[in-house]
């Protein structure tokens, strides 16, 4: 139970963040059912009943998905309120958030249910229904209910938001499988018009949802970049605007269709893979949110501009590191060694993961951790630079991803110093830090990409799964640190890392995706996007290594 409180509040985010994808993927199944796949059915002939069909399946283990994320939601807030506040669990089922949860478990498996029993002889308005009472419950733990003031017109909002996100994005897997079913150019143009339609509608949905809900939960620029949420929503901000490009893509290629039906669609269906993926991170990111306040409730700590600029003004790396036993938690384990000689008692340690106290710092304490962003910038600027001189024609630079090797081991000896190797911190004790849990994270990532992308590259691995795990590992680790939090008590401080740190989540997410489309597309017919793709990842890891350069934390 105490290793569950440890990890909590980075685990409720990543459960949470799933649950949003479970939920937007099994209500846009239900909305692309009821809009797209059942309407167009019989003018699509044998490839409408088996896209019919599809999309029920779809919709269905969406919503199974969504039971379990919900249920593994209701199981960690119960256990934690249980185990910290001595709550009966009764008691804590009569909350709100476990009302909402159970009404969600139950529709969802109603829809589940449903689909998997009866299939096509489900209607189409009880499936509609369902999704719109599963998004009610939603709603009823956002951020809107909790407010004082606006609170009917914000739930409505939010409704809304929920409501653009699955129609939008939620119905893209079941439109890339009614995509693969189709054979005609005529059957694509219908089905990709009609969903280009309803994409339209969602993102009316999220663009208005979102505007209200900046002006009502943000209320100023200030706020806007001088807070976490503030951040965060710039996040959410980027990546929409990434969706938006892909999607006008599509719909220009859509209407190409018109005139030319034999228009290969491959770009189509690449393009909208990626959708699916850049969506996933912003259900993520606002996951995220949901762990912080309204920026417009924080009204002291904001970091300001003029802090922001000095925090990122030019200066030279650090590339020489502190001695460890200058940082402030070996200084003070050895204060209380000594006193424990002293007094012929037990030592104290000096930090305890867990245990619920930030460890101290000092200025080593920021000096290492400079030291430590800097060289790895020095790492990715030089695997970024062999990538690029690769993509040139440079056989010789076909290793690069052998650096990721030597920059994991450089990670995992030096990420967190009051661990093992260097501290007093068992190996596996320091993983009930969520801060250490993330940094062995990422190291693991970076040692299976290494592994996978030198096989691919220097020995010809013509795997087509293989292929893929450098994307999907970097739009995933981009994800993650999306997630990724600090063990820092100053407020400002901690913001101001987070704003070092959003940048390179989001050049993540585009190096991986855009790796995604070079693997993905076909050059014969996609000859631009081909090429821009197959430039665009490795100048992304050269820029994650001149932003790590310029990382400061005073």
């Amino acid at each position: 139970m105490s290793l569950l409180i440890d990890l909590f509040g980075y685990l409720s985010v990543v459960v949470h963040g799933l649950t949003i994808a479970a939920q937007s993927f099994a209500l846009g199944g239900v909305f692309f059912l009821a809009l797209l796949a059942r309407p167009l059915a019989p003018r699509l002939g044998a490839e409408g009943a088996a896209i019919t069909r599809g999309v029920e399946r779809i919709t269905a283990w969406g919503a199974v998905a969504l039971v379990l994320c919900e249920a593994i939601t209701m199981a960690l807030q119960t256990a934690v309120l249980a185990g910290t506040l001595d709550l009966p669990v009764l008691g804590i089922f009569s909350a709100g958030f476990a009302i909402a949860g159970t009404i969600k478990i139950i529709v969802a498996a109603m829809i589940a249910g449903s689909l998997f029993a009866r299939g096509p002889r489900v209607s189409s308005s009880a499936l509609v229904v369902l999704a719109l009472l599963e998004l009610a419950a939603a709603t009823l733990t956002t951020h809107a209910v909790a407010r004082m003031d606006n609170r009917a017109p914000l739930i409505v909002v939010e409704w809304l938001h929920q409501f653009g996100a699955a129609l939008w994005i939620g119905g893209i897997p079941c439109f890339l499988l009614a995509l693969a079913r189709l054979k005609d150019g005529a059957a694509w143009r219908l089905a990709g018009a009609r969903f280009s339609r309803i994409s339209m509608v969602g993102v009316a949905c999220i663009l208005i949802s979102g505007v209200t809900m900046c002006v009502f939960y943000i209320g100023s620029w200030d706020a806007f970049y001088g807070t976490a949420y503030g951040v965060m929503v710039g996040a959410k901000i980027t990546m929409f605007l990434m969706l938006l490009g892909l999607g006008g893509c599509n719909f220009l290629l859509v209407e190409r269709l018109r005139a030319s039906p034999h228009t290969p669609i491959t770009r189509l269906r690449r393009f909208a893979e990626v959708e699916i993926g850049i969506g996933v991170s912003i259900f993520f990111a606002a996951a995220s949110l949901t762990s912080v306040p309204p920026a417009v409730d924080l009204t002291q700590d904001r970091v300001s501009w003029q802090e922001i600029l000095e925090r990122n003004a030019p200066a030279w790396p650090r590339l020489a590191s502190p001695e460890h036993d200058t940082l402030a938690l070996p200084a003070l384990q050895a204060k209380l060694d000594a006193l424990a000689t002293r007094q012929n008692t037990a030592p104290q340690a000096a930090f305890v993961p867990g245990a619920g106290e930030l460890p101290p710092r000092n200025a080593a304490d920021v000096a290492w951790s400079e030291y430590n962003h800097h060289w790895s910038g020095l790492f990715v600027l030089a695997i970024g630079s062999l990538a690029l001189a690769h993509r040139a024609g440079l056989r010789w630079a076909r290793h690069w991803p052998l650096l990721f090797l030597p920059m994991g081991v450089f990670l995992l000896i030096r990420a967190d110093p009051e661990t093992w190797p260097l501290g007093d911190v068992g190996f596996l004790e320091s993983f009930r830090d969520v801060e250490v849990l993330q940094h062995r994270l990422f190291v693991l990532l970076l040692a299976v990409f290494a592994y996978f992308e030198w096989r691919v590259r220097a020995r010809g691995w013509n795997n087509r799964l293989a292929v893929l795990v450098f994307p999907l590992l970097c739009a995933v680790g981009g994800a993650m640190l999306l997630t990724h939090s600090h063990a820092i008590s100053n407020v400002k401080d901690q913001l101001l890392i987070e704003l070092t740190h959003t940048p390179l989540a989001l050049i993540g997410i585009v190096a991986g995706w855009a790796r995604w489309l070079e693997l993905r597309l076909d050059p014969r017919t996609d000859a631009l996007a081909y090429r821009i793709s197959g430039w665009v990842w490795p100048v992304c890891l050269v820029l994650v290594g001149v932003i790590l350069l310029s990382y400061r934390e005073a």
